[in-house]
């Protein structure tokens, strides 16, 4: 049996938070605030290639309730963590500390600001969320925009949202030790309901466009393969230090930069090499052709360009897996206009374009699959575009 993933609406995902707040520190936090995980359209291993990618940010939601302390002692819970309930001392929370990973990701943003010169006082802190965890739907950005929003309203401190984007990245990158780009943190902190944005990290310009299926008779299925997922065990460092070696040997730090991309694609040697830069110089392509059609309403046209970005990535990047690529299949052949693998890969979600009517043969397409292969039951997700981080209680 295949079953889906809800949201919490906003009112019950901040009264779970006071809840576990109040249970676990007693008294009311000072206030709630949410950070939604996020689905990639389009664009995949771009956003540290200085390429364009197309995220939404989804109705599931991480819920950071949050009250400051008068010394720098840290106490923070989250429902489901191990240990649930976490303490510490601001300075506990640092690049190469022993602190759970799931600490890393909550308080790593306050390490960023500290060492940016912000005046930060210890927190008592509860976390809960509906993510999905290791479905690439970016659970880990939510909680740090979450907590990092937390922080600079409850706290004061003068920094705005697309800052707040860079801290939460680098708490990623630092702290955590996982070497993404931004287009997580930017999905959760800028995006906004039924727009898409549009994030070029090669200038970092952003753009929303419109982007609800719901009136063309369309769904945007996003189907959680619970194959293992990690962006911490190598593969992707792997694939990013090899886009780096051939942007350096071009003069250029990210492949976006270089001014003729086919001509690299000539000049490359490596086989290996060639495949990755392939996937880039051509995902790129099909973004700028994914946001013209978008622009234009012309939803039931993209279907194509999701099928040629999957084929891209498991081929060229090589980041997709058996249960991502069963799943594909599964939706294309039951009715589904187009789908591909989504976020970092090595497992996690695949994305459907699905003609309304047809969700649930998609859903039992793709379950009978994975029940043919002996997997573990998939899941499944009806995703919408939805708001960006913001305080939900006061």
């Amino acid at each position: 049996m295949t079953y889906e993933i809800s949201s919490w609406p906003e009112g019950e995902g901040a009264a779970r938070a006071a809840e576990l707040f109040t249970g676990a520190f007693g008294g009311d936090p000072a206030g709630v605030w949410a950070a939604p995980g996020r689905v990639n359209l389009i664009g995949e291993h771009l956003d540290y290639n200085g390429g364009p990618s197309v995220p939404i940010a989804l109705p599931h939601a991480t819920y950071a309730a949050l009250s400051p302390r008068e010394d720098d002692r840290v106490r923070i819970a989250s429902a489901g963590a191990d240990p649930e309930l976490w303490t510490g001392a601001l300075d506990d929370v640092r690049p190469g500390g022993d602190q759970p990973t799931w600490v890393s990701y909550a308080l790593g943003a306050a390490w960023v600001l500290a060492r940016a010169g912000h005046a930060l006082r210890g927190v008592d802190a509860a976390i809960v969320s509906c993510v999905p965890a290791s479905a690439g739907l970016s659970s880990s950005a939510a909680i740090e925009c979450a907590v990092g929003l937390a922080l600079v309203d409850v706290l004061g401190l003068p920094v705005g949202r697309r800052e707040l984007v860079g801290v939460c990245q680098r708490a990623e990158n630092e702290v955590v030790g996982a070497p993404t780009g931004s287009m997580d943190q930017s999905a959760s902190l800028l995006a906004g309901a039924g727009r898409a944005l549009v994030l070029d990290t090669l200038d970092g310009s952003t753009e929303l466009v419109p982007f609800d299926l719901t009136g063309r008779g369309l769904s945007l299925l996003v189907i959680d393969t619970r194959a293992s997922h990690a962006l911490v065990d190598g593969q992707y460092a792997q694939r990013r230090a090899t886009c780096e070696r051939v942007a350096g040997r071009e003069g250029v730090e990210l492949l976006g930069q270089v001014a003729d991309p086919y001509g690299l694609l000539d000049r490359l040697s490596d086989p290996v090499e060639f495949k990755r830069v392939r996937h880039v110089v051509t995902e790129i392509g099909r973004v700028n052709e994914f946001v013209a059609l978008v622009r234009t309403g012309a939803y039931d046209r993209i279907g194509p360009l999701l099928d040629a970005s999957h084929a891209s990535l498991r081929d060229d990047y090589e980041v997709s897996c058996p249960e991502l690529d069963v799943a594909v299949e599964a939706a294309r052949g039951s009715g589904a206009l187009g789908a591909r693998m989504t976020g970092g890969g090595f497992g996690g979600s695949a994305i459907a374009l699905v003609p309304a009517g047809l969700v649930g043969q998609v859903e039992r397409a793709v379950g009978r699959a994975y029940a043919e292969h002996g997997w573990d039951e998939p899941r499944f997700i009806p995703a919408v575009a939805a708001e960006s981080g913001r305080r939900v209680l006061r």
